[in-house]
């Protein structure tokens, strides 16, 4: 139900799914598994996997810390989309990508929940897109010591949060891993 004329199709984005970002996060290994199986999903179906990268003065590009994580691997032909901010969106290619792709419906996974994938899904249905979170494939590190709630709360608040977000003309809400069909 995408607000964007002629884009038919759906992608899956991988975000920030990074040495860095993932080391001290949280149920990290059961986290990378479930979009390895997503990213297997969206290949047997033809569907794009469009993969972010962030980097900034903690985790410079080319770095050790700005590499994916080892248990994921991103085949030649499948778009790597560089950024700087939260949002996906903000000064990359990624629109141009998606437009590319007819893609008007993402599905969204990676880290982190508190930060990137919260700016990536506002900046998508902003944008036009219909934007679905798996709810089980998006993962934070806690971040307690500077007052925000553990980790597996913030999951869970997001998921519930974007669960019954709504704009017109596009669609919001979450999936599990399990139920993801494309």
């Amino acid at each position: 139900m995408t607000a964007l004329s002629d884009r038919p199709n759906t992608a899956l984005l991988v975000i920030d799914v990074q040495n860095g970002v993932m080391a001290e996060a949280h149920d990290r290994n059961p986290v990378i598994a479930r979009i390895g199986s997503l990213i297997d999903k969206a290949r047997t179906a033809g569907v794009p996997v469009i993969w972010i990268q962030h980097s900034d003065e903690d985790m410079p590009q080319h770095s050790a810390s700005w590499q994916y994580v080892p248990e994921l691997k991103r085949h030649d032909d499948e778009p790597l989309v560089h950024k700087n901010y939260g949002d996906s969106f903000e000064a990359t290619n990624l629109e141009s990508v998606l437009q590319e792709r007819k893609v008007g419906r993402l599905l969204v996974a990676g880290a982190q929940t508190d930060i990137c994938i919260r700016s990536t899904l506002h900046g998508a249905i902003t944008r036009g897109y219909d934007a679905v979170l798996v709810a089980d494939a998006h993962t934070t590190e806690d971040l307690t010591q500077y007052g925000a709630p553990t980790p597996d709360k913030v999951i869970t608040h997001t998921n519930l949060y974007w669960k019954f977000h709504s704009a017109p003309g596009r669609e919001a809400g979450v999936v599990e891993t399990a139920d993801v069909t494309f």
